[in-house]
């Protein structure tokens, strides 16, 4: 008899006009490392919370059977004392404090009422050598990157002598090496008996590491697959998460290149922290109208450096070089100043730089293009409801209206208002800074149509990604980065994964 670790049936949850989740059931072996798959929406987050307490028992309906014993946690810390653990997307770390201030934050290491702190330090050392963290426990976490914040969470975990780990998209901000260093982590903690259930859009990673995947769609269970025994692929995945099978990933894609829009010549930026230091070295580009170009690098190449640098100069000191308008030179000094000459920056990243997610989406789609919706200085609050419900059905945003918060939204549906932001402005050049970054396959396809779509309007796209299939699939052309220079210009037909890796890493053949 196969043994589980936790069985969830029939669990239902139910917010005001919406029904999340309805009669999903869950079932996780001992010891293993268990995926749920889904689209943005589908559930999966709010199936864990459910699970580890931040939505209590009696605010849905059905059974959490845990270890054997039928459980109702009542919020997070009932379920830490039984040994469930999740960590959350959005990391809740301090960044003032030290590590490991962090990682026995609520769970201090005290004596006679005072902090121990050479405890404290001392068992931190051990945790952070468990999950290869070479750092000083005193380190604060601002000073470490992400990837190794991700690490601090999971020593964080555990401490608290965590049996079932919940990741919710561990390694959708991290580079590639983080990536693996996580993965195998988790393999790691397989072996010594932790049961690991992860949520993730990274479909390779789900394939390459995972014992068991459950797909959701629409709040309800679709299959759980066996790795070991059924036949488990990406596009099996992806059929099930979206309810039809994806034969092709990419939009059929028919480019009409006409002339040239855009010309950036021997750019140079300063990094503003260390002066000396070129983040970006005489980097020349071209853009035509109704084209897309990709541009490919690995993390700190300064592929983020030169977009930012180049729409207003949000980014860098001492910045040089020429830009050219439609064979004109152009000077953009602020982003008023890209903005009018047609250029439009969508921001990697959305959630804190590309919108406000406390107002509403009319109020982030007008955010960038007030003056076209203003008379005699004041905005016309019809106008700017009209357009903005245009683009909620143009662009597919599923919200009930317009006034829906855009906070609330799934990540796909954001990216949609950001690019609805830009795309009011009437810009001539796009230029898109991982727009498809934690987004689900459903959601990627429609933002890869919108972009052909800007693409046939005659408009030049600049897409920046961090996966390369993505370039390959999408653009027409694509530069490549490496150290702030640029090393290569690929043609489409002429570009594959190794090529453009060698560039990336090599430099100029």
């Amino acid at each position: 008899m196969t043994d589980h670790i936790l069985r969830m049936n029939g669990i239902t949850k139910t917010f005001p006009g919406v029904k999340a989740l309805q009669d999903v059931t869950l079932s996780v072996r001992r010891g293993e490392i268990h995926a749920i798959c889904g689209e943005n929406g589908a559930g999966k987050s709010t199936l864990m919370k459910v699970l580890s307490g931040v939505y209590p028992h009696g605010s849905y309906d059905g059974e959490i059977h845990f270890d054997g014993a039928r459980c109702a946690f009542g919020g997070i810390r009932d379920s830490e004392h039984a040994g469930v653990v999740i960590i959350h997307q959005e990391l809740a770390l301090c960044p003032q404090l030290s590590i490991a201030e962090n990682i026995f934050l609520g769970n201090e290491r005290a004596r006679r009422g005072l902090i121990d702190w050479n405890r404290t330090n001392h068992e931190a050392a051990r945790l952070m050598e468990r999950v290869g963290l070479r750092e000083n426990p005193t380190t604060a976490v601002s000073d470490i990157g992400v990837g190794k914040q991700q690490l601090v969470e999971i020593a964080k975990a555990l401490s608290k002598e965590v049996r079932l780990l919940i990741l919710d998209e561990p390694t959708a901000a991290l580079n590639d090496d983080d990536s693996a260093h996580l993965l195998d982590l988790l393999r790691g903690l397989r072996d010594e008996g932790i049961t690991c259930v992860i949520i993730s859009h990274k479909l390779n990673e789900v394939t390459a590491i995972a014992d068991s995947v459950t797909i959701i769609r629409d709040g309800r269970t679709v299959e759980t697959l066996d790795m070991a025994t059924d036949d488990v692929t990406e596009d099996r995945i992806i059929s099930g998460m979206v309810g039809r099978a994806l034969d092709n990933r990419f939009p059929p894609h028919e480019p009409a290149i006409g002339e040239e829009v855009l010309r950036i010549e021997d750019w140079t930026v300063h990094s503003p922290s260390q002066p000396g230091r070129k983040v970006v070295d005489r980097a020349s580009l071209t853009l035509r109208r109704g084209e897309i170009v990709g541009l490919a690098g690995l993390m700190g190449a300064g592929r983020t450096e030169l977009a930012m640098s180049v729409f207003g100069r949000t980014y860098g000191v001492r910045v040089s070089g020429r830009i050219f308008k439609d064979g004109r030179p152009i000077e953009i000094r602020t982003v008023q100043d890209a903005i009018g000459h047609g250029l439009a920056y969508a921001t990697e990243d959305r959630k804190r730089y590309g919108l406000n997610l406390i107002d509403d989406i009319k109020r982030n789609v007008s955010a960038a293009g007030l003056p076209r919706l203003a008379r005699r200085g004041w905005v016309d609050e019809r106008e700017e409801y009209r357009v903005a419900e245009g683009f909620r059905a143009s662009m597919n945003i599923k919200a009930p209206g317009v006034s829906s918060v855009v906070g609330k939204l799934s990540g796909g549906n954001q990216q949609k208002v950001v690019l609805s932001k830009w795309i009011l402005t009437e810009p001539d050049v796009l230029i898109l800074d991982e727009p498809t970054r934690g987004i689900d396959v459903g959601a990627k396809y429609e933002i890869y149509t919108i972009i052909n779509r800007l693409a046939g309007e005659g408009r030049a796209v600049l897409v920046i990604s961090s996966e390369l299939p993505e370039l390959l699939g999408l653009c027409d052309r694509i530069y490549t980065l490496c150290e702030g220079r640029v090393t290569g210009e690929v043609a489409r037909r002429d570009a594959t994964q190794e090529r453009l890796m060698h560039l990336m890493t090599k430099g100029q053949e």
